[in-house]
């Protein structure tokens, strides 16, 4: 079904620029081998986007337009999957390495990106993870009937018989030095995500049974693969400000009525696995009103579309609500018991075409709650430790300010994936990863020429 559409818009959509039409033609005529060698010329993981992406690049298919469009993730799947299965990606070490060594903090999909890059070019690449597993979030965030985590592992071992280095429970700023690593190394690739979660400032935060959904969800993928919680839990809790200690077994959720605030991708995965804890009950408040169900006439293809979804989560169970504001949490002996609520509308200022939300008087509401779980998103990179003592400037959004190059103000110090632009998709902290790559060995090859 893919055409020849004279301008492939679906590369256009996809934030690494795969070269979309050229492998879904070497599919169609059975050889694999050229379609994951084309595959790899632009995307280092196409097994981690083939399960998680959103897939941009098939809300901007050309087919799209009047008609369902081409499964492009499931082909990228297929292509990978079919490549492992038959042998075709074996471990490929550089012929020749520069004498240039490269530390990359922080082992998700950016650092993993960026290390995978530079290793390729012939430097060596040491990968520091303040947690006792390599992935980030790919790991500790993304739940296992998301991405299973053999097929993070697969791909971390391939990097490792390739020359990668990687260092497990070495928290740079916290249990290592950050100037340290910068008199060790060449250059430093900052790739630590924007782990400071957006917070819930009103009266009951305080109480057992409100938290984050990064201090949730990693419990379960901890405990499905037989990682340490505890080990996670400290450094969860020593990470981030104002963080108070939990147990494992208190943010546990079986039997409890559960609801969560957020409702993206994170709000989805604390859906599924509350369902698979077997809570009690499930719902979801979103503060937005609900999108509609097909494109809007401002919102033409192929643009993004913003529509409703549903996702595998929502199907297995859970009430979904929308322009829900929470007011306060009330409790009893200092536990969660009650959500106090009210409901919004959202009107368009017709002096300044803005819309603003207002609370509706009388549509004040109550609901039993044993569990709150917070996924409204992120507001940047954690600053105490590392950020602080490496002195990088920060921008006016929150995150670390980097040229083109994700070169940061400190000369010699790079940046990439959430740290630099933002919470954002899997695909898009690759495609910073690799532009981080690419700066750093230019800046790299001026050292050698010097």
């Amino acid at each position: 079904r893919c055409m020849d559409c004279g301008v492939p818009f679906c590369q256009s959509g996809c934030p690494i620029g795969n070269i979309i039409p050229d492998w879904n033609d070497l599919v169609y005529k059975g050889r694999w081998s050229e379609a994951i060698e084309r595959l790899h010329k632009t995307n280092n993981f196409p097994e981690f986007t083939g399960r998680v992406c959103p897939a941009p690049c098939e809300n901007a298919c050309v087919l799209g337009i009047n008609a369902p469009p081409v499964s492009i993730k499931n082909i990228e799947l297929a292509i990978v999957e079919n490549a492992y299965n038959n042998d075709l990606i074996k471990p490929q070490p550089p012929k020749h390495r520069t004498g240039m060594k490269v530390a990359v903090i922080g082992s998700g999909p950016s650092g993993l990106a960026c290390a995978d890059q530079l290793n390729k070019k012939g430097h060596k690449v040491t990968v520091y993870e303040k947690n006792e597993v390599i992935g980030g979030l790919l790991t500790l965030g993304i739940p296992d009937f998301k991405l299973e985590k053999w097929v993070v592992e697969r791909r971390v071992n391939r990097m490792a018989d390739e020359g990668v280095n990687f260092k497990t429970g070495q928290h740079v700023g916290v249990t290592i030095s950050a100037k340290e690593l910068q008199s060790k190394y060449d250059a430093i690739v900052m790739c630590g995500g924007a782990e400071q979660a957006r917070e819930l400032p009103i009266p009951g935060r305080e109480l057992e049974g409100v938290y984050q959904a990064m201090y949730f969800l990693p419990q379960q993928n901890l405990r499905n693969n037989n990682y340490s919680v505890e080990k996670y839990m400290q450094t969860y809790t020593d990470h981030i400000a104002g963080v108070k200690p939990a147990t494992a077994e208190q943010v546990t959720d079986k039997s409890k009525k559960v609801i969560v605030l957020g409702g993206g991708d994170t709000g989805s995965d604390c859906v599924g696995t509350s369902n698979r804890q077997g809570a009690a009950s499930v719902h979801q408040f979103e503060l937005m009103p609900q999108p509609p169900a097909v494109r809007g006439a401002d919102n033409p293809w192929p643009n993004w579309a913003l529509i409703l979804r549903t996702s595998t989560s929502h199907e297995e169970g859970v009430l979904r609500d929308y322009s829900i504001l929470t007011k306060k949490l009330t409790g009893e002996n200092g536990k969660l018991t009650t959500l106090h609520g009210i409901r919004l509308n959202w009107l368009k200022d017709p002096a300044t075409g803005q819309v603003k939300m207002g609370e509706i008087p009388g549509s004040e509401f109550e609901m039993e709650c044993d569990l709150l779980l917070l996924a409204m998103g992120f507001m940047g990179p954690v600053r105490k430790g590392m950020l602080d003592e490496l002195g990088v400037e920060i921008d006016a959004r929150g995150n670390v300010k980097a040229d083109a190059n994700k070169m940061t103000t400190v000369p010699g110090v790079f940046t990439a994936g959430d740290m630099t632009r933002g919470q954002s998709l899997v695909v898009w902290a690759i495609n910073e990863g690799r532009t981080a790559a690419e700066g750093v060995h230019r800046f790299l090859s001026v050292k050698v020429a010097k």
